[in-house]
C-alpha cells in the first residue's frame, strides 16, 4: 500500500509488510505526481537496492508509476543493472549537489 506524503517532492512510501519501510524515489516516478499512485494504492514493486539505511528502495513493476524514460535513465545512472540483480550493492552514500542537479536535469 502506497502513502504520498507530498505529491512531486521526495517520492513515495510502500508498506511492504516488513519492519523496514520500502520507498520509491521520486527519480523513479513519473515526472507529473498526478500519475504517481494515490495512497492507498497497492501495486507491485521490485527491489531497486537495499543498503545500510533504515527502508528497502524500490522500482515500480506497473509501467503507469515508471518514469517515461527509464529505460534511459537506466542507461546513463546504473548501466549494469541487468547484471547487479542478486548481488550486494555499495552503499553510496549521500547524494552530492553535483549529483542531485545533474539527476534533475
Amino acid at each position: 500500500m502506497v502513502k504520498v506524503p507530498q505529491p512531486g517532492a521526495i517520492g513515495i512510501f510502500v508498506d511492504i509488510g516488513l519492519s523496514l519501510g520500502g520507498f520509491v524515489d521520486v527519480l523513479l516516478l513519473p515526472e507529473e505526481s498526478e500519475a504517481w499512485p494515490v495512497e492507498g494504492t497497492v501495486a507491485d514493486f521490485e527491489i531497486w537496492w537495499a543498503d545500510s539505511r533504515q527502508q528497502i528502495r524500490l522500482k515500480p513493476s506497473d509501467a503507469r508509476y515508471l518514469r517515461n524514460d527509464f529505460t534511459d535513465f537506466l542507461e546513463r545512472w546504473r548501466p549494469s543493472w541487468s547484471s547487479d540483480v542478486g548481488q550486494p550493492v555499495r552503499d553510496p552514500g549521500p547524494p552530492t549537489l553535483d549529483e542531485l542537479q545533474a539527476a534533475l536535469l
